[in-house]
């Protein structure tokens, strides 16, 4: 269901994605997360691979994407 705030059937709230986009400009969540700092520390460890995607962190219905 869209705009639910939940991952699981256990009600956790896991407000914060982590979005990969990659070279062909191509967007996937890659996980989410229930404090900003978390999603943070997973974008930051994935974007430290040398690869050539970009990673960033969005809550659930904000759509803001880096500069």
């Amino acid at each position: 269901m869209l705009g639910r705030d939940t991952m699981s059937d256990s009600g956790a709230v896991l407000p914060w994605l982590v979005i990969r986009q990659d070279d062909n400009g191509n967007r996937y969540r890659v996980g989410r997360y229930t404090t900003q700092e978390e999603a943070q520390r997973a974008a930051d460890k994935l974007d430290g691979h040398g690869h050539k995607q970009l990673y960033w962190v969005e809550r659930i219905g904000q759509s803001a994407r880096p500069q």
